[in-house]
């Protein structure tokens, strides 16, 4: 199990570190590896868990209650033995707003530099204060619009402030920034009174252990930002060139829906509609769920110069056109290869490459277009 350990020394500096041990481990074991991390000797230092002296070397970490992700105090002792009357009061008002669980002493530096690199480029998950000089709204939207770097993680952090930055009205972008500045501040007067209450209040200490994950989750993110940024962009849909009966469509190309649907409307276009066998109606699920008015159980797709045979389930109100499910890419052994960018007919070799983003029908656009795809095409099923 990973114990964090908060380290107070003698003269008031602060240290923290994790050591991963069992909760078969001894007391006293557990001092020597705090004197290895912290140098304080293992006869001048004191565990607390639970606001509790751990005064037993011989009882395990596991007896005491510990557990994986804990938090333990080391205090070093001062020259004269404390009385066992004063252990209580002798444990300080420990400020928990730089620990970072789980991690090293190595992380916690590495989480001050990362603040201080913030406030220096006046972001701070996003948002702006007016303590960095940046008073003026109108001053801070002409900076982040002049800086496309500071604009783009704005958008990732903060994306409520970019919304307000974007839509090039001042007044809603000043609004929104003085929202989050006095939420900001009442955050901070809460993480203080939390810091100066009872170390007992069972309540107080779980609002600061949700303010350690809420932390984690922050330097997490920034890793995230740092080392793969492709990972908070919106990825294109698979669409294809093809034709039904003769009209041209964009077909969706997804592999995790069950059955190939078409809407009505386009069934209509391609004139088809007039076989639909209405005893196949039912309702497709998936993440939502559409009224199937009926199925085509026979038709030809023309994919570049191969026509394939394919049943198609109608749905009432579709936004897309047409949605190659599995039945099909089963039946025809397709291969989606991601690295030419092709769909493979492997019946036939045929290759059709998917299409740009640009060629994308108005239902595909990244601008609040995928959600609606997936809800619509994700594991359908037919009842």
């Amino acid at each position: 199990m990973l114990v964090t350990v908060y380290c107070v020394q003698r003269d008031l500096s602060e240290l923290t570190f994790s050591l991963r041990v069992r909760p078969d481990f001894e007391l006293r074991d557990f001092r020597v590896l705090c004197e290895l991390e912290s140098g304080i000797p293992a006869e001048e230092i004191q565990i607390f868990y639970m606001e509790r002296l751990l005064a037993d070397d011989h009882s395990s970490l596991g007896s005491y209650g510990l557990k994986d992700g804990d938090v333990v105090v080391l205090l070093q002792k001062e020259n004269v033995e404390p009385r066992p009357s004063d252990r209580s009061s002798s444990l300080p008002l420990v400020d928990f707003n730089g620990i970072a669980m789980p991690g090293t002493s190595s992380s916690w530096q590495q989480q001050q530099r990362t603040q201080s690199s913030r406030q220096s480029h006046g972001l701070d998950s996003g948002e702006m204060t007016s303590a960095q000089g940046l008073g003026s709204p109108a001053l801070i939207r002409s900076m982040l619009l002049s800086n496309p770097h500071d604009l783009s993680l704005l958008q990732v952090r903060n994306p409520p402030l970019a919304g307000a930055l974007l839509s090039g009205n001042l007044e809603t972008f000043s609004q929104v920034l003085m929202d989050q500045q006095r939420e900001r501040a009442l955050r901070e007067q809460e993480r203080l009174h939390l810091y100066r209450a009872d170390p007992c209040d069972l309540e107080a200490q779980a609002k600061i252990e949700e303010e350690i994950r809420q932390q984690n989750i922050e330097e997490n993110m920034n890793i995230a930002i740092e080392v793969a940024p492709e990972s908070f962009g919106q990825v294109a849909m698979l669409y294809i060139n093809c034709k039904v009966n003769g009209h041209p469509l964009k077909a969706f190309v997804d592999s995790g829906a069950q059955m190939t649907i078409m809407s009505r409307a386009c069934a209509e276009r391609c004139n088809i509609i007039r076989l639909v066998d209405r005893r196949w109606a039912g309702v497709a699920k998936g993440v939502g769920t559409q009224r199937i008015m009926g199925r085509v159980h026979l038709a030809q797709i023309q994919i570049e110069g191969d026509f394939l045979q394919c049943s198609f389930s109608i749905l009432e109100e579709q936004p897309m056109d047409m949605l190659l499910g599995l039945d099909v890419l089963k039946r025809h052994q397709c291969c989606i290869d991601l690295k030419k960018n092709v769909l493979v007919i492997g019946t036939t070799g045929t290759q059709t490459h998917f299409l740009p983003e640009g060629e994308l029908p108005p239902c595909a656009k990244l601008v609040g277009g995928t959600g609606q795809e997936e809800s619509s095409g994700k594991d359908s099923r037919h009842y």
